[in-house]
Formats: structure tokens, sequence, C-alpha cells
């Protein structure tokens, strides 16, 4: 019988084997997987598929060759619109799946539009392209929707902002224990809200100083007996480097959490005396807010100042129309901000908040990498 069995299960495989030999399946290698391309795919869709399966493996010669309009553009620029330049969230990123929606077919030609996701350690982004393919040669191919990178002309572009620098004691200074103070920070609004899944407090930090401060919040959540059930800090949700008199929201998420079983909320501010500058100079253009189905704040960010910024983090506060704090939300542009160039944004608000919001506050953090090197 054992022997009866093991011979059933070795003809299966063989079986198994040889179908998927001679009819292999068409749709394409599997997101992030090892599998060879399809020499000759049968379908549209399997021919997107190969390019992102490639795309994922960063696998650029392979998928740029594949490309039918290639001779448009060189395989450097077809990376670098995928996986960033200057130290851009792009080049740290992974992509993460995608799905596609088709638009139009034909015998010989066929459009997609594809929602690709990227990860990335402050979350994910999506890139939306409308994708072409043809039939040639009995073999679809994919024409790829280059997105340009803009170029920067030579210019002298004159700056003037206001700079400071600290100068702590050294190990040989004689100074004893004395050093610079640390900055006075307040909390000048702070609440919580029932959430979906869990809690969230909202609230605005003001830098009361006259010199910058590097800012942390943390909120602890307590019981009417006086116990703690959890503590989480701002992480992303807010400014940590304020100037003097600036302002910033933080957003702290408590998941798994009640607010009826929360009687009070400890607040925990702190700060630290850094040096830091007012450029580079982020301009905010276009703003407007947008209706249901899907509700978003969105505009343009400009880089008035000289230099590359790798990463533009834009924050939003959103404020009823008794200027009541009702959401904090965030957006990462994917792409660096180029002198002089316009980046678009969009930051998402609950479609359940959107009648709420009647004015708005954006700010804008900025990360170069050259300030890491």
């Amino acid at each position: 019988m054992t022997r009866l069995l093991g011979l059933v299960i070795f003809v299966a495989t063989v079986i198994l084997v040889t179908v998927g030999t001679l009819w292999p399946n068409d749709s394409g290698v599997v997101l992030g997987g090892s599998g060879p391309r399809l020499l000759r795919p049968t379908s549209p869709q399997a021919a997107v598929e190969n390019l992102l399966g490639e795309i994922s493996r960063h696998d650029w010669q392979a998928a740029y060759n594949s490309l039918a309009n290639k001779a448009e553009f060189s395989e450097p620029e077809f990376e670098r619109d995928l996986s960033g330049s200057y130290g851009s969230l792009r080049v740290y990123a992974r992509l993460d799946g995608f799905e596609l929606q088709p638009l139009h077919a034909t015998a010989d030609e066929a459009q997609f539009r594809a929602y690709i996701r990227w990860s990335t350690v402050v979350g994910s982004f999506q890139d939306v392209r409308v994708i072409k393919t043809q039939k040639e040669d009995n073999r679809w191919i994919v024409i790829w929707p280059l997105v340009k990178e803009a170029r920067v002309p030579p210019q002298v572009i004159p700056v003037n902002y206001l700079r400071w620098d600290v100068i702590y004691r050294g190990p040989e200074d004689d100074w004893g224990a004395q050093d610079v103070e640390a900055p006075h920070v307040r909390i000048v609004d702070m609440h919580p809200i029932d959430r979906g899944d869990g809690v969230v407090v909202l609230g605005e930090i003001l830098n009361e100083d006259v010199v910058p401060a590097y800012v942390t919040v943390k909120a602890t959540l307590l019981r009417k007996d006086g116990s703690a059930i959890a503590t989480e800090d701002a992480f992303d949700k807010m400014s940590h480097v304020l100037l003097p008199k600036q302002v910033s929201p933080f957003r702290i998420d408590f998941r798994r959490v009640r607010l009826s079983q929360v009687d009070s909320v400890q607040m925990n501010p702190s700060s630290s005396l850094v040096g830091a500058s007012a450029d580079p100079v982020i301009e905010i253009e276009g703003q407007k807010l947008n209706p249901l189905p899907q509700p978003s704040l969105s505009g343009q960010l400009i880089n008035q100042s000289g230099q590359v910024v790798s990463i533009a983090h834009v924050l939003g506060t959103f404020y009823d129309k008794n200027g009541q704090l009702v959401w904090v939300a965030d957006h990462y542009a994917d792409r660096a901000l180029l002198p002089q160039t316009p980046e678009s944004f969009a930051i998402a608000i609950p479609p359940d908040l959107e009648s709420k919001v009647a004015t708005y506050r954006v700010i804008t953090n900025t990360y170069s990498a050259d300030q890491f090197r």
C-alpha cells in the first residue's frame, strides 16, 4: 500500500511539472519572486506584470530592454523615474504590490491604470500610472509613461535667512556644571478623540523661547484609579525642530483603546537646544480642499532655496468653524524638491471629518541627504 501511494504521488508530480512547463500561467511573475520572465507574454496584463516584477527585483536592464519606447529615454532616466534621486524617499522605497485596472483594449493595443504601492520606514505611498501595451510580432510589450526629471538651469540664488549655532561645554572647559538651558515650550491645545480602533490625542505645541528647540511630545492615558493604560509619542506626526515662536501640531495614536476607558491624559513635552536655520524656505502654493469621495488638502511645494531638499514632510492641521482642532495628518513627498521647481502634494482627510473642516494650516519639515553625511 505504501509503495502504491508513493507511486501515485510521483506520477502526479511528474504530470503537474509537465503541465506547468508546456502551458505556463500567462499572468506573469509573482511580485518579488525569482521566476523567469515570460519570453512571449500572451496577454497585455502578463506583459505589465512581468515588467513590474522586474522593477520589484531592481532588474533595471531587463525591464528597460523590454520596453517598446526605450528609444525615448535612457536606462538611467528610467531607473531614476522609479527609484528616485538626490536621496529622495523613492531611493529608500520598496515596491510592495500593485493593482491593474483595465481601461481600453483592442486586438493590438491595451491600456491599464496601475496603482503601484511603495513601502518605506515612514509609511507607504502610491504611484498611479496609465500604462499602454501594444502587440508586436505576436507578443505584448509595454510603453512606459516616464515622468521626466526637471532640469534646473545654472543660476545664482541669493539667500538671507536666520541661523542659530550652539556652542556646548567641552570636556576641557572649566564651566562647572553650567550649560545652555533647554528652550521653554508649551502645549497650547490638546484633546483626545475616539477614532475607529483606538484613541487619538490631537494638539499643538509652541516654542515660546527666542532660540530653536528640538521637541518631543509623549502622552499617557490614565484610568480613574490613576493607573496608566498606555504611553505613546507623536513620532512623525509633528515637526520636531521648532524655530522661536513657531507652533507645530501633533497627533498621538493609541490602538485598541476606547475613550470610555480613559479618565485623563498626562502630557509630557520635552525640549533641547539645537542649532537650526530658517533655510531652506519652502513656499506652499495653490492650497485647496477637495471634497468627497476622497477628501484631501492639495497644493504645490516650491523650494525657494538653492539647495536640493531630499525629503519634504508636509503637516496639515485642520480646524472646524469655531477654530477647534479636528484632525492632524501628514504627507511625505516621494521625489526630491529641486530649487524653484514645483512638486505636488495631497494630504488625505478622513471622509467622516470632511464636513467638519472649515480652515487649515500647513507647515513643512525638510531633510537633505547632505546633512546626514
